[in-house]
């Protein structure tokens, strides 16, 4: 899952470093802490958040669900946290931080998340985790199906959307957009910039849709904040000292590309043609086997084995996997494993035995906009190396 940055913005990132702000406060970066602020407003205005809001950059998705996980205890302490079994590990991880009790959402036997567990627990929870494009699959988690009833039992709703946030931008094109048009709904929300904002790692985000869980973040410090009357940006965050040149690499990146459809927006949709290409091509294939269809620009899929077990499965997936990484590296392209359920993987491909506990097959992130143009000979490479590896 990497996207290298776009050259404006490392050029303006090293150009920032030279005098090496911080923007955790005025007087360590004004002029990058009012990008921050500018940049920051474009995203609250992506989403949707009208007016008032609060939020600012972070050191990556790990230390900005961290902030929105702590809000959520802060506003109910002796409640339980909630995400399915497919959201990023982070959250339960950040919930033995925060000494908060944690609630998995089950799943089903095919991998779909059991929502209904959650009507049992809602006196429980204060708040849910709704995942926009989790990072396995890159799965639209159902937030406007699950909006209504969150709300009513008075449970917070946290969008992780490190991966996917961007995608709201073309919501109109996309499968999932009855769940990317109730966004501004959510209580806060996690974006990446180092994702699909074309940043250079570690650039996250928090929102936060009502202003007044700054007081949450209130403190003081007898060697900062003294510059200015106006907003250190600190002052709001968990994070302390953080590079400014994050902030003015987004800040420039926003000039030349906005947060608009003819924007970013042109990246983005050919991601997603992409992999929407790529499953296509793999589905006409009589050698490979999509997993699922992508949502967004994430697809998996496995070579068919010989022996129709969830252990051969692993086994050819494997050995092409380990083949792609000795061929030629003018080849061009990098596979990865994911790792399933038996139980799940044979709820979706009954004609499997299932022989191991889990099943590894390939998974590609088509997040480069170069992509579109490598779907085909991705195909007929893949071809040529399960070929081999039968041999």
């Amino acid at each position: 899952m990497l996207k290298p940055p776009h050259p404006l913005a490392w050029i303006s990132y090293a150009m920032a470093m030279t005098v090496n702000p911080n923007n955790h406060a005025l007087d360590g970066g004004p002029p990058t802490s009012q990008m921050e602020k500018e940049a920051v407003e474009k995203l609250a205005r992506m989403v949707g958040y009208q007016g008032d809001y609060l939020g600012h950059l972070t050191s990556g998705g790990t230390i900005a669900n961290l902030e929105a996980l702590f809000v959520a205890r802060e506003i109910h302490p002796e409640k339980m946290i909630a995400a399915s079994a497919n959201a990023h590990y982070t959250h339960r991880r950040m919930c033995r931080v925060l000494n908060t009790p944690f609630f998995e959402i089950p799943a089903n036997p095919d991998g779909t998340i059991k929502w209904d567990a959650l009507d049992n627990n809602l006196d429980e929870i204060g708040t849910v985790v709704i995942t926009m494009g989790t990072t396995g699959l890159g799965t639209v988690e159902p937030l406007a199906e699950l909006l209504p009833k969150l709300k009513n039992a008075g449970i917070r709703v946290h969008v992780d959307a490190a991966y996917g946030g961007f995608f709201k931008i073309i919501e109109d094109s996309l499968s999932t957009s009855e769940h990317w048009s109730v966004l501004s709904e959510a209580d806060s929300i996690v974006i990446d910039p180092h994702k699909h904002g074309l940043q250079p790692y570690g650039c996250g985000s928090i929102l936060f849709k009502d202003p007044g869980v700054g007081q949450f973040f209130k403190h003081d410090s007898p060697y900062t904040y003294f510059t200015s009357d106006d907003l250190h940006l600190g002052e709001i965050s968990l994070e302390c000292s953080r590079a400014g040149a994050s902030a003015a690499a987004f800040w420039a990146t926003l000039k030349l590309f906005p947060l608009t459809e003819d924007g970013l927006g042109v990246y983005l949709k050919s991601t997603v043609r992409a992999a929407k290409g790529f499953y296509q091509l793999l589905k006409r294939s009589d050698q490979f086997e999509c997993y699922r269809e992508p949502d967004l620009d994430i697809l998996a899929y496995f070579p068919i084995p010989r022996e129709m077990k969830v252990s051969a499965v692993t086994e050819i997936s494997k050995k092409l996997f380990q083949s792609g990484i000795e061929a030629d590296p003018k080849s061009g392209f990098h596979l990865s494993l994911y790792t399933v359920n038996a139980t799940e993987f044979c709820s979706a491909f009954p004609e499997y035995e299932a022989d191991s506990e889990t099943a590894s097959i390939l998974r590609s992130v088509l997040m480069k906009p170069e992509h579109e143009l490598f779907i085909t000979k991705l195909t007929a490479r893949l071809h040529t190396l399960l070929d081999s590896t039968q041999e």
